[in-house]
């Protein structure tokens, strides 16, 4: 920290306070509304003031403010809002080692949620919200009688309710607050951009703040619609101009990022408006009043960042730093500072790319002190580039930038890197199976294997890669464990060569579904490689029946009359009993339908009911399986 700038700078500041008038009847720093759409038709509505914490007077903190929300068409109000204060919380500096004890900002929540229902909230024109409050800080240098002039919180949302159906929308939350104070004739930049939940497209421009009905003697007026008075510039400045300098202040219409080099002291106050726009129309805005402190900074220098690659100095914009297999993939960044007592900090930032797998790392130290007893006046760190780093044919940018600890913002340098990588050359492995091939070489279906009850199975696998690398190999159920089932697989892992044996018998139960087991087997390469292969098999075994024998001739006709030739009716040649489909029984009938004979064995036999004719009979399965036949006896 750079204590000896810090005390130079509070003197600074608190001198220039001292020299101002008294300001304890005013507060105000700025503030924005929010409206966050919740669920349903609840939103929440949220009011940010600023507060000076040093120069406010602590009556004028308010435990509850209200907000009134109007039809743009008419101005009619159809909400009156009471808005309770949430929340207390002080704003914190970019850099806390240049903070002082006269410049303290307070950020003051008030919020509710409200209910915007769609029988109401359906005017194709919107609505508005707005606070009014007084009154803004009276040592403000950019506008007429400050100690006078109130604030209108304003933002627009659009109807909750489109084409019949539910439009939905949040606004655009703008962020985060302004901390800090700017040095006369420094740059001075501020990323003021917010972020929408819904995705919406966000463009950003300077206006003049809002003034609104509120007074001195009536601070926290009733709410009232539009239109609002806005601040009287001092003369030379306006919109385009609200603070002085070579540029004035600024605002970036796609990032919301503030810029000025401010070439008057002063408090100066501005506005900027956040537009919302959905499929190219505007659905929406807000606006967010603050003000910024300009002083006399110690001066501070910025530092100073060079890279070398390849053992020479890297020229931006000429040189393109070209990373190839085996070959340096580090770079030297060298960074220093011309002020005592600096801390410097490193830190890199991809321009063109979001590649993480490619973006380089520091291996050393990033940040130290230079040009302090005991430091160095230049400090080294070495940025090195992953070894799998690949830009796929193109020219990736790397900014390399250096930060110091100067106030009231730290000063920067950059170096813009330009490099190619070139990953190393990856093989890839080959898997061979006893399995049956697939259709294609790109088939991924599963193949079908089909197994024998009670019968073994076996199977080899075989990996190989010439490289060589680690090769693994793996077999896993697809909805159940390989033991469970009975299948043995075993492998031989191994570098550049990997194998396997599979084996299964399978028997009754889970091993019979219709559907059959589905196993995949894998080939995993190992090693540090970038782009590791995993090769992969699918079998699905189906265990088939033994041959069914639907085919036998049954006699249709015996003869018990003691000869010795078709004296009885069997059946020894049934289909067989598979797992779960067993022979349950046979039931003879008469032609009447009268049940004649049933027996619950294979091994059945029937001679006849010692009465001629004819008859029929039924054969069932535990499966459901059935057979009918008629059988003619001829005493």
């Amino acid at each position: 920290m750079r204590t000896s700038r810090s005390h130079r700078l509070l003197g600074t500041l608190l001198l220039w306070l001292l020299a101002m008038p008294a300001a304890w009847a005013t507060h105000i720093v700025g503030g924005e509304l929010d409206l966050q759409h919740q669920t349903g038709s609840s939103y929440r509505l949220t009011l940010t003031l600023y507060f000076d914490a040093v120069n406010g007077n602590p009556a004028a903190l308010d435990s509850v403010l209200v907000a009134g929300i109007y039809d743009k068409a008419t101005n009619r109000q159809l909400q009156s809002v009471r808005l309770p204060l949430t929340s207390n919380t002080f704003v914190s500096y970019t850099n806390p080692a240049c903070a002082v004890g006269s410049l303290s900002t307070r950020k003051l929540l008030y919020a509710r949620n409200i209910t915007l229902d769609a029988a109401t909230y359906a005017s194709a024109q919107g609505y508005y919200v707005a606070v009014e409050r007084c009154c803004r800080n009276v040592v403000i240098s950019n506008i007429v009688s400050p100690g006078a002039a109130a604030q209108t919180f304003y933002l627009e949302f659009p109807a909750v309710v489109r084409g019949g159906q539910p439009f939905l929308d949040s606004t655009p939350r703008i962020f985060p607050a302004l901390g800090d104070y700017a040095c006369i004739n420094n740059l001075f930049t501020y990323d003021f951009g917010g972020q929408d939940a819904d995705g919406d497209s966000l463009a950003y421009d300077l206006v003049t703040p809002l003034n609104g009905h509120a007074t001195a003697p009536n601070p926290s007026p009733a709410p009232a619609a539009a239109p609002y008075t806005t601040v009287t510039w001092t003369t030379g400045l306006g919109t385009a101009k609200q603070i002085p300098g070579t540029p004035a202040l600024g605002i970036d219409a796609r990032s919301g990022r503030l810029t000025v080099r401010p070439s008057r002291l002063g408090l100066f106050v501005f506005g900027v408006r956040c537009t919302e726009y959905r499929q190219g129309v505007k659905i929406g805005e807000t606006r967010r009043d603050f003000q910024l402190y300009v002083l006399a900074c110690p001066v501070n220098h910025p530092p100073v960042v060079t890279v070398q690659a390849n053992g020479r100095r890297y020229q931006a914009g000429r040189d393109t730093v070209r990373l190839l297999p085996g070959g340096l993939r580090c770079l030297t960044v060298r960074y220093t500072d011309p002020d005592p007592n600096s801390v410097l900090t490193l830190t890199t930032r991809p321009v063109n790319f979001a590649d993480a797998a490619t973006a380089p790392s520091f291996t050393t130290s990033a940040s130290g002190t230079v040009h302090a007893a005991g430091q160095p006046d230049t400090l080294t760190a070495t940025l090195c580039f992953p070894a799998c780093a690949d830009t796929k044919g193109r020219v990736y940018l790397l900014d390399v930038l250096v930060a110091d600890n100067g106030c009231s913002l730290p000063k920067r340098d950059t170096v813009r890197v330009a490099f190619t990588a070139v990953p190393p050359p990856s093989t890839v492995p080959v898997l061979t199976t006893s399995f049956p091939l697939p259709a294609s070489p790109t088939d991924t279906a599963a193949v079908l294997v089909r197994v024998a009850l009670n019968q073994p199975y076996t199977a080899t696998l075989l990996g190989t890669d010439p490289a060589p690398n680690p090769l693994t190999l793996s077999a896993t159920g697809l909805g159940f464990s390989l033991p469970s089932v009975g299948m043995r697989f075993a492998a031989q892992n191994g570098t550049g060569r990997a194998t396997a044996d599979f084996e299964w018998t399978p028997t009754c139960g889970l091993a019979t579904s219709p559907n059959g087991l589905r196993v995949r087997f894998s080939l995993t390469q190992g090693g540090n490689l970038c782009t590791p292969h995993v090769l992969t098999r699918t079998v699905r075994f189906v265990v088939v029946r033994p041959p069914d024998t639907l085919a036998f001739q049954p006699p249709n006709i015996i003869t018990p009359n003691g000869d010795g030739l078709n004296e009885q009716f069997a059946l020894p040649n049934l289909p067989p009993d598979f797992c779960e489909a067993q022979f349950a029984g046979v039931q003879i009938f008469s032609r009447w339908g009268r049940l004649m004979y049933q027996s619950g064995s294979r091994e059945f036999s029937w001679r006849g009911a010692g009465v001629g004719g004819l008859y029929y009979y039924l054969i069932t399965y535990t499966d459901g399986r059935r057979y009918k036949g008629w059988l003619e006896v001829v005493p």
